[in-house]
C-alpha cells in the first residue's frame, strides 16, 4: 500500500515540532516526513534534539496515529571545502542516531555541493560516504538523494550514475517532481533505469523553464546562474502527472509496500490546510 506523507514545512512558522503529528492527522494524513526544523535537525547545523525530545515526538506520533516513515536532513556532505564537509559528516552521524531512536529507517536528502566546483564536490561526496556508509549499513538505515537544482549534479541520469558508483543497497534516489525539468524531463526513461533503488517521490508542481525559448519565467540580470523552480499544487504547473504515475505504475513502484509519496507544496502557506487536503485527495486519485 502506497504511503502518502505530509511535509510539514508550511506549518513551521505556526506550529511547534511536537504539534506536527496532530496537524497531519487533522488533515487526513497517516504519515509525516520530518523536514529540517530548528528544534530537531536544522539546515546545515548540528541537530538540536536530545533523547527527551525524541521520546516526546515518538509519543506525539503514536497518540495522533501518525507514522514517521522518513526524515529529511540537509547537510553539506558534498561541500568542496573540508571544514564544512567534516562538520556535515559529524552532523549526519547524529541524524542517523536520531533516526534509529525514532525507529525511522529512511533518510531522504540532497547532495549539497556546488555546481561551479562539480569535480571537487563529487570527490567530497564520495569521501563523506566512505565514512557514512558503514554507519548506515550497520544501523539498517537507507539514504536517498535528490539532485537538487544548484547542486554539483542536477541532471537526473548523471545523479543516478553518481549514486550507482557507491555500489551500496543502502543508497537510493529521491525523485522530486518539481525538479523534473532540471533533471532533464526524463521520467519515462530515468525511473526504469533507477528501478528498485527509487526510495521516495515528492509531489509538487512546477513550470518548465525551458519553454518559450527559455523565457517561461524570467530572472534578472539575463544569463545569471540562478536556478528557479516552484513547489505548486498538483495541476498548477507543467509536470505531466499522468505520465509520471503511469511510469511509477509500470516500474512497480506503486505496488511496493515501502512506496512513499510526499506532498511538499511550499507556495501556498496562506491556504496550507486546504492545499494539503487537496494534495492528499489528488494523490489518492493518481494512485487509484
Amino acid at each position: 500500500m502506497v504511503r502518502i506523507a505530509l511535509d510539514p514545512t508550511p506549518y513551521h512558522h505556526s506550529h511547534s515540532l511536537l504539534e506536527f503529528p496532530d496537524v497531519a492527522a487533522r488533515l487526513g494524513y497517516e504519515h509525516l516526513q520530518l523536514t529540517p526544523h530548528v528544534d530537531f535537525a536544522p539546515f546545515f547545523r548540528h541537530p538540536k534534539a536530545d533523547d527527551e525530545l525524541v521520546a516526546k515526538l515518538k509519543k506525539a506520533a503514536v497518540d495522533a496515529g501518525v507514522s514517521i516513515p522518513a526524515l529529511l536532513p540537509v547537510q553539506r556532505i558534498s561541500w568542496p571545502d573540508e571544514p564544512q564537509r567534516l562538520a556535515a559528516v559529524r552532523n549526519f552521524r547524529r541524524v542517523i542516531q536520531l533516526a534509529v531512536e525514532l525507529g525511522v529507517t529512511v533518510l531522504n536528502t540532497e547532495f549539497s555541493g556546488r555546481p561551479e566546483r562539480s569535480e571537487e564536490s563529487e570527490d567530497a561526496f564520495y569521501r563523506s560516504m566512505e565514512e557514512l556508509l558503514p554507519v548506515l549499513e550497520s544501523e539498517g538505515v537507507r539514504v536517498n538523494f535528490d539532485p537538487h537544482p544548484d547542486d554539483f549534479v542536477e541532471d537526473g541520469l548523471e545523479a543516478w550514475r553518481v549514486l550507482r558508483g557507491l555500489n551500496s543497497r543502502a543508497v537510493g534516489f529521491v525523485y522530486v517532481a518539481s525538479h523534473t525539468f532540471h533533471y532533464g524531463n526524463r521520467a519515462t526513461t530515468l525511473l526504469p533505469e533507477i528501478g528498485g533503488r527509487l526510495g521516495a517521490v515528492y509531489t509538487a508542481d512546477t513550470f518548465d523553464h525551458h519553454r518559450s525559448h527559455g523565457l517561461r519565467y524570467i530572472s534578472n540580470p539575463p544569463g545569471n546562474a540562478a536556478r528557479v523552480h516552484q513547489h505548486l499544487r498538483i495541476g498548477d504547473g507543467d509536470v505531466d502527472w499522468a505520465e509520471l504515475f503511469s511510469t511509477l505504475r509500470a516500474t512497480g513502484y506503486l505496488d511496493r509496500e515501502d512506496a512513499l509519496l510526499v506532498s511538499n507544496v511550499f507556495a501556498e502557506d496562506e491556504t496550507a490546510d486546504e492545499t494539503s487536503r487537496y494534495q492528499l485527495q489528488k494523490l489518492r486519485d493518481l494512485v487509484g
